[in-house]
């Protein structure tokens, strides 16, 4: 019999994955619930050791000695600290360890007073743990099975979902691949990854992209917690740590540290820009992210959903810098003011809307990566845009001077005409 136990053990151990003492630890603390509600009582702290080669267990209450307590002031303040417990309640806050001091605390499932402890042990001492030995009734394994049964197996589930957690705690801030499973009811997505369930929140998905049921992708790990139902894992696409981790596996140099990612700004699923930067010479750390014939870039826009990416030379010059980060535009000139942190840059009138972009998704970019408040102005006329003006705004702007040079290049055709016209005359 007792061979048989053992070998039940070690078979949930093998078909779970759990340690041999985390099952065991199971199946005594389900032993010792099945003992309390049967034969014993709620105060009671009860403690079972079994020996699955013998079968045979022992059985004990389990109590700290404290001093003794006068049954009037422990009445009393137990329902002061209720009340006061009541009171922290409607405040909707804990109960601090202040409000608690100079109240007579008295736990008897975990404690016992000093003078009823010495009828248990004539020898006993305050602060010391002693244990009440319980009989164990023959028809104990009979009566408890179905009770043990069911906190085995909750045990079980924690022990497995505890695994889970630190598998996938491990895995937090890094991509994991997953299987689009259902609409959640916020909006978001249940994504099957394997062992366990993660959350891609509809904050976190990318505008233009589209969750097909059955859908495999990859995912950004935001989160790992461990809820009330086990481990809560919380999933992005559009985080931008994303591009950094996908930057870290397609690129050798960055992995080893060659070449750093100064920073990352995203409009996710539409465009990022990466600043790199290294101090060794020999290295080209644009050319490094780029690849031969963009391979190396083309793989990670593919990672990112066609994602395009900007990636530009870091620089400590702040006008190096901001000139780098309004790429593919060409900068002119840059002045800056230190106080306010902001920066004018001036472009040709043919690179404004480029520096802009289309709804200002160049220039917001770009002072999102360098941390300053950029204003474009074109040297042809009197138009700037800043990176947190409105995007209705910039839109605006940017018609209002494709009209002008609409208009000019009208006025140009006429001209041109006009004299064509007095040649023939």
């Amino acid at each position: 019999m007792s061979s048989e136990i053992a070998k039940s053990l070690q078979f949930i151990c093998d078909e779970k994955g759990l340690e041999y003492n985390v099952v065991l630890d199971a199946l005594q603390a389900a032993l010792g619930a099945a003992y309390r509600k049967d034969f014993g009582n709620k105060q009671q702290n009860i403690q079972v050791v079994f020996d699955p080669e013998t079968g045979d267990m022992k059985v004990w209450d389990e109590k700290e000695v404290v001093e003794d307590i006068d049954e009037e002031t422990l009445l009393h303040d137990q329902e002061e600290l209720a009340k006061r417990r009541e009171e922290a309640h409607k405040a909707e806050r804990d109960l601090s360890e202040e409000e608690m001091e100079g109240l007579m605390r008295f736990n008897p499932k975990t404690q016992m007073m000093l003078t009823e402890a010495k009828t248990h042990n004539k020898k006993a001492k305050l602060g010391e743990i002693i244990k009440i030995d319980l009989e164990v009734p023959g028809d104990f394994g009979r009566m408890a099975a179905q009770t043990a049964k069911q906190v085995i197996i909750q045990k079980l589930r924690e022990a497995e979902r505890g695994n889970v957690f630190e598998d996938f705690k491990k895995q937090e801030n890094a991509i994991v691949q997953g299987v689009v499973q259902r609409r959640d009811r916020t909006g978001g997505f249940v994504i099957d990854l394997g062992k366990i369930t993660g959350l891609l929140p509809s904050t976190e998905m990318m505008s233009r992209e589209r969750y097909n049921l059955g859908n495999r992708m990859r995912f950004y790990v935001l989160s790992v917690a461990m809820g009330t139902r086990g481990p809560e894992i919380i999933l992005s696409r559009k985080d931008k740590r994303m591009v950094e981790v996908v930057f870290n596996q397609e690129i050798p140099e960055i992995l080893a540290g060659d070449v750093i990612i100064k920073g990352i700004a995203r409009d996710a699923g539409n465009r990022s820009k990466v600043a790199v930067f290294t101090e060794d010479e020999s290295i080209d750390p644009i050319g490094s992210c780029i690849g031969q014939r963009g391979s190396r870039i083309t793989t990670i826009i593919e990672e990112l959903g066609g994602e395009k990416i900007d990636v530009i030379q870091y620089s400590n010059n702040a006008v190096d810098y901001i000139k780098h980060s309004l790429s593919p535009a060409k900068v002119s000139s840059v002045e800056l003011n230190e106080e306010e942190k902001e920066a004018i840059a001036m472009v040709d009138s043919d690179q404004f809307s480029l520096a802009i972009g289309r709804g200002g998704q160049n220039v917001r970019l770009a002072a999102d990566l360098t941390g300053w408040k950029i204003k474009v102005q074109d040297l042809g006329g009197e138009k700037e845009i800043s990176s947190e003006d409105d995007i209705s705004e910039v839109e605006k702007a940017l018609q209002t001077k494709k009209e002008e040079i609409a208009e000019v290049t009208e006025e140009s055709a006429e001209e041109a005409s006009v004299d064509e016209e007095k040649k023939e005359a």
